[in-house]
């Protein structure tokens, strides 16, 4: 194969799969300028000034604190909005495609790397990640580029250099979220596997120790603000599905790419990829309720090398009876799996697919609302709601709030305490309360959402009531007779 057929094909099993990715984020990217609870926190942070962002981080959220300023740079380069928002994800994961390919390229062939990168952008969980205002698609890139980094360190036995790229990219993942870290685990599962000799393990245990050693404080320091999780569910069986379901495709991907003990392989570094997170995921849920998918959505990478590892496999059965058909493998999978996936495509590009929609209800408030009448939030976080579409609110009283979320340092504000929720609310004729929809609403639980409840439910009557796409807003007029 001549010299500039190669750089083609070089260039070209990382620019597809990339190409590829991003027209896939760039399909319907502003989910018809819907914005859910998740992306307006980031929404909300990144207008905040850095002394602002800074305070809060202090209170909450400082896991997510590099990426709410990386956020904030850019909202003030390119103002807000939902493209804004979400570009940053969209490109990201293009880049975890290219590095899928490049990494799939250099273990298997171009077959293989195409396959895998191009299969990544067509799972469903990063689809919808793929579109998120949040930090995991950063991640899953930054999981990319150091697996990538690993295997041309182990098959090139790079430079000093090489390494410290490695551990700069393992440590700008960490302090985008900390249990990124696990890619370290699975690096190190790939170099047990492939038994690498004593000079690459002093050198990746320096660039390891380095890495974790950055990031521990903000893992110390996050602890103490570990009630932000509390309410993610406890691990359940039926929560183990899906990780079974995962861990079994990558098998039989890794089963086709018949490893061999001591050799860098698909299997050696995507089996690692995939298993490790999600496994490492369910051992932290049994201590603390974690298991959220997002946490590992860069385990998908290792997936997406696997089903390239199948792909690759079925070019090569049907290469030397059919070599021309043997082109299309790869073409008909894709396109057999985009039909497939089109009803799950389609779904993930809807406001319906998240839980609800912050901005929608805003328009039903403008229109409900009379100058002066007073606003509730049930629970207070849905004061989300007004911190994105301040407009919609004016000439609203916020009768409940006691410090506004940038001086308190908070997402949400501080409230009041109950008893003088109580009485602000006694002196108003007219409410407008905005919550979550029957279909999401969960049960009140705090002593401030409490009294807000009682107090209407025995004083006021519902006059008006709108539901949208998982928020809800009804207008409470005051009784004339208390009883």
């Amino acid at each position: 194969m001549s010299p500039p057929t190669q750089w083609r094909r070089r260039v070209l099993v990382w620019l597809i799969p990339m190409l590829w990715t991003w027209s896939l984020g760039l399909w319907g990217l502003s989910r018809q300028d819907s914005v859910w609870r998740d992306e307006a926190a980031t929404w909300l942070v990144a207008q905040r000034s850095t002394g602002e962002i800074w305070h809060m981080l202090g209170n909450v959220d400082v896991v997510h604190g590099c990426y709410y300023l990386l956020m904030h740079a850019l909202f003030e380069c390119f103002g807000a909005s939902t493209t804004t928002l979400r570009l940053p994800s969209v490109v990201a994961t293009g880049v975890a495609a290219a590095c899928v390919g490049m990494i799939g390229r250099r273990l298997a062939g171009v077959w293989v790397g195409l396959a895998g990168g191009m299969a990544l952008g067509l799972l469903p969980a990063v689809q919808f990640h793929l579109q998120e205002g949040r930090s995991y698609a950063l991640v899953a890139a930054g999981a990319g580029i150091s697996t990538l980094l690993l295997v041309t360190l182990l098959q090139e036995r790079g430079r000093t250099l090489h390494w410290v790229a490695y551990g700069g990219t393992l440590l700008v993942g960490g302090l985008l979220n900390w249990l990124s870290l696990m890619m370290l685990v699975a690096h190190l599962a790939t170099l047990l596997w492939t038994r690498v000799g004593r000079g690459v393990w002093v050198r990746w245990s320096i660039a390891a120790a380095v890495a974790t050693a950055c990031v521990l404080p903000l893992i110390l320091f996050s602890r103490g603000q570990s009630a932000q999780v509390a309410w993610i569910p406890p691990l359940t069986w039926h929560m183990l599905i899906g990780p079974a379901v995962l861990l079994a495709i990558g098998g039989v991907g890794a089963l086709l790419d018949r490893p061999q003990s001591g050799q860098l392989s698909v299997a050696s570094v995507g089996l690692p990829l995939l298993a490790v997170p999600q496994i490492g995921l369910i051992g932290l849920s049994l201590i603390q309720p974690l298991f959220l998918d997002r946490y590992v959505l860069f385990s998908l990478l290792g997936l997406a090398l696997l089903i390239g590892a199948a792909v690759g496999s079925a070019v090569q059965a049907v290469r030397p009876r059919y070599p021309r058909a043997a082109m299309w493998v790869l073409p008909v999978v894709i396109g057999v799996a985009t039909v497939a996936l089109l009803p799950q495509s389609l779904a993930k590009r809807s406001p319906s697919s998240r839980v609800d929609d912050v901005i929608a209800v805003a328009s039903d408030v403008q229109r409900m609302k009379e100058t002066g009448n007073a606003v509730l939030f049930v629970p207070a976080d849905r004061r989300d709601t007004k911190s994105v579409s301040p407009d919609a609110f004016s000439g609203l009283r916020d009768i409940t709030l006691a410090e506004s979320p940038e001086k308190s340092g908070t997402l949400k504000g501080v409230e009041a305490t109950p008893d003088k929720i109580r009485a602000a609310m006694l002196t108003q004729q007219r409410i407008l309360l905005v919550t979550d929809a029957t279909e999401v609403a969960k049960p009140v639980t705090a002593a401030r959402d409490k009294v807000k409840v009682s107090v209407l439910r025995k004083y006021f009557s519902a006059v008006g009531d709108e539901q949208v796409r998982g928020r809800r807003v009804t207008v409470y007029e005051r009784r004339m007779t208390t009883g």
